[in-house]
């Protein structure tokens, strides 16, 4: 064994004592960060070529600093993101979240589907839309300063770029003085905040502490923002659009019944990530 693969061991170790939850692939990404190198090519680094700052980010990891922030990027889909603090961390769960809406977009019969991204913080729903539904246009809005920063910068980075339209503002305020928008949208997509303000303690400390509180909790019972996403998507969808919101795993219940029928919704439905938990919900704006 080189000298870098018997470092990670060791520092698979200090992760996992710290309690982090993927403690040998963190370790591991964490020195090909380092070191340049992909995780596959660890063993190819010359003892020689060990660089004594990958204990100092393993130190940061140790102390629940998200591993996104140190390595500067996340991975979404077919997405290499920049991130750090200031912006959500996009996360695996949401990837079901944007197949569901990619799958549904793709089979309306609409040449080039008009999307918002709600809340789209570093732009991640929004990028993968854009790639994924080529003749698509996407409108995403962010309201956290901070956030913005990053969410340009990506979509300043993408091919797609073209299509993207960001807008800095409240996302269940969406086109509020713009009535010409009302009733054109294919997609309403959201990753909105979703925790209870009463679950502070309970929460992981990479999210706790790092990420926007703007982007984890809304309310008393963490449903705040998804009632005015269900608003606002209630004006900007047309008859037999569809709005796709992540929730918490323990809101499966509750939240399909905020598209109710009396609100002129069809449909409403909650689905399944590839944990098999309640990961967001479905509905169909009603055709006449």
């Amino acid at each position: 064994m080189n000298l870098l693969l018997a470092e990670v061991a060791q520092a698979t170790q200090r992760l996992a004592a710290a309690g982090v939850p993927s403690p040998r692939f963190d370790a591991e990404e964490l020195a090909a960060h380092i070191h340049g190198v992909k995780r596959g090519q660890l063993h190819t680094v010359p003892d020689a070529d060990f660089d004594a700052r990958y204990w100092e980010a393993v130190a940061r990891r140790e102390a629940r600093e998200p591993l996104q922030h140190i390595t500067g990027r996340a991975f979404f889909r077919y997405l290499e993101l920049q991130v750090g603090p200031g912006v959500f961390v996009p996360r695996p769960e949401t990837e079901s979240v944007v197949d569901w809406a990619i799958e549904a977009v793709r089979g309306m019969d609409v040449a080039e589907p008009l999307v918002v991204d709600l809340c789209t913080g570093s732009g991640a729903i929004a990028l993968a839309i854009a790639q994924e539904v080529p003749r698509s246009t996407v409108h995403a809005f962010e309201l956290d300063e901070d956030a913005l920063v990053w969410t340009r910068r990506n979509i300043d980075a993408s091919p797609d770029r073209a299509r993207i339209t960001l807008h800095a503002g409240d996302a269940t305020r969406a086109f509020e003085g713009d009535h010409s928008w009302n009733g054109r949208f294919d997609l309403v997509i959201s990753n909105p905040p979703y925790i209870p303000l009463t679950e502070w303690e309970y929460v992981a400390p990479e999210a706790r502490d790092h990420d926007p509180q703007l982007a984890l909790f809304s309310g008393e019972d963490g449903l705040t923002a998804i009632r005015g996403i269900e608003r606002v998507a209630a004006r900007l969808l047309r008859p037999g659009g569809v709005v796709v919101v992540e929730h918490a795993d323990t809101q499966g219940g509750q939240v399909p019944w905020i598209f109710n029928e009396d609100n002129g919704w069809t449909d409403a439905a909650d689905h399944r990530d590839l944990n098999n938990r309640p990961r967001f919900a479905t509905a169909r704006r009603a055709v006449p």
